[in-house]
């Protein structure tokens, strides 16, 4: 392993300095093992690994290409680790949304354009008293999602929206509906998405905050 750990390293060395960039093609494996000066197993191995995080892409037939490096790409593997979490866990997780969402939503109540809100206010309309718990869930995704993609930083939309899993939502979500509390959620969804449109920042922050602390709460009082 500490091998195929040093291939690692050399290879992410080569796309830190720019002689990889997003996109660009390895040189074929004989050819890069020499220059790296690594065996052709360690190299094999080092890019099985780094595919599985999303570095690399491997096309069969084809070669192996450095990926976009976006920051959705390369966060995947956390929203994998995520679903794995159980209810302690999944606590954990809402503590650090419940310490980042609130800052996400300040920043989006300067930066949303007024498409942005408008697309905020049909989420909010495609759900009711009615819905379904999948449904219920699919709004829930949405809503909180498009809040942080309105802050227009790449990054922390990807890191909330790893720590935000369709699997954790579910869990959560399935136990809200069966305690009665969706029309009071829809409410806050409400609450928010107005004092994104006044572009009070505190206020914004303020509702994001005790929504995402009442869920956590009520995920507490529930084991």
């Amino acid at each position: 392993m500490a091998v195929t750990d040093g291939a690692i390293l050399r290879i992410k060395e080569m796309i830190v300095s720019g002689d990889l960039v997003p996109g660009s093609k390895l040189p074929p494996e004989k050819e890069l093992s020499e220059r790296l000066g690594l065996s052709r197993s360690s190299l094999r191995e080092a890019v099985k690994a780094l595919e599985v995080i999303r570095v690399l892409d491997v096309r069969r037939g084809d070669g192996t290409y450095v990926t976009s490096l976006e920051p959705r790409l390369l966060l995947e593997a956390m929203n994998f680790v995520v679903d794995l979490h159980q209810d302690d866990s999944v606590l954990e997780i809402l503590a650090v949304r419940r310490m980042l969402e609130p800052q996400a939503a300040a920043v989006a109540a300067r930066e949303a354009s007024p498409e942005q809100l408008t697309r905020l206010e049909e989420i909010l309309s495609e759900i009711d008293d009615d819905t379904e718990v999948e449904g219920l869930i699919e709004h829930d995704l949405k809503f909180h999602r498009h809040i942080v993609e309105s802050t227009g930083n790449k990054y922390l939309t990807s890191l909330i929206d790893s720590l935000s899993s369709r699997t954790v939502r579910a869990r959560v979500w399935r136990g809200i509906t069966q305690a009665g509390a969706v029309s009071r959620t829809v409410d806050e969804h409400r609450a928010i998405l107005d004092a994104l449109r006044s572009g009070d920042t505190e206020l914004t922050a303020a509702l994001t905050l005790a929504h995402v602390s009442g869920v956590e709460r009520w995920l507490r009082d529930a084991r």
